[in-house]
C-alpha cells in the first residue's frame, strides 16, 4: 500500500494547481496551519481508487462537482461539495440553488477550461470569484475531508470545517446530497 507524504499545504505548493496556490496564499494563518496536502499516483485520483489504494476512509471524501444550468441564453456555473459516500442532489436541490430550469454535471471540457484544474482534481478551493460553492452540511460535520488539489497528482486535507470559513461565496446547504453512491464528477 503507497503512503501519504502529508505537509502543511503551503510547503506543498508545488503538489498545487496554480489557482489553488493562489487562493490559498490568501488564506488567514490560523486556517493555513489546518491544511495539508500531499502528492499522490494521479492514477489513483478517483475517490473510490485513492481510499482503496492508500487506505483512506471513502467516508472522509469530498468530491467538488462543477455544474451548469441555463436560464434563457445565461449558463450558470456553481461547485458542489458533497462527502463521497453521497450523491449530489442536482436535478432538484441544485436547479432550485441556482434558479435554473435544468442542471447537469458541467461537460469536463468546460470544466477543465473554467478552473483551470484537471479532471479528477477539480477542488472549491481556487474557484471562478463569481461562482457560488454549496456546500452540503455534512462536509461541515467531517473532522477531516480529503479534496482535490486542482491536480491528479495531489489531494489536500482539511477539516471538513474549514471549507466554510475558508472560501469565498460559500453556502452550506442541508440535503445538498442524498445517501447513495457518490459519483467522481470534478
Amino acid at each position: 500500500m503507497p503512503t501519504l507524504d502529508r505537509s502543511p499545504v503551503l510547503v506543498a505548493t508545488g503538489f498545487l494547481a496554480i489557482p489553488v496556490a493562489q487562493a490559498l496564499v490568501g488564506l488567514p494563518s490560523d486556517l493555513l496551519a489546518r491544511i495539508e496536502a500531499a502528492p499522490i499516483d494521479p492514477d489513483l485520483a478517483d475517490t473510490a481508487a485513492f481510499s482503496d489504494a492508500y487506505g483512506y476512509p471513502l467516508e472522509g471524501g469530498a468530491n467538488c462537482i462543477v455544474v451548469a444550468g441555463k436560464r434563457g441564453d445565461e449558463v450558470r456555473y456553481a461547485a458542489c461539495v458533497v462527502l463521497a459516500s453521497t450523491k449530489l442532489d442536482v436535478n432538484r436541490v441544485v436547479k432550485r440553488l441556482l434558479d435554473v430550469r435544468k442542471a447537469s454535471f458541467a461537460p469536463m471540457d468546460q470544466a477543465v477550461e473554467l478552473t483551470g484544474m484537471e479532471f479528477g482534481g477539480i477542488t472549491p478551493i481556487g474557484l471562478p470569484a463569481d461562482w457560488p460553492v454549496y456546500v452540503d452540511a455534512r462536509v461541515l460535520e467531517a473532522p477531516e475531508v480529503v479534496i482535490g488539489a486542482g491536480l491528479r497528482g495531489a489531494k489536500v486535507f482539511l477539516p471538513g470545517r474549514v471549507l466554510a470559513a475558508a472560501l469565498p461565496n460559500v453556502t452550506v446547504v442541508e440535503g445538498l446530497a442524498t445517501e447513495g453512491l457518490a459519483t467522481d464528477a470534478g
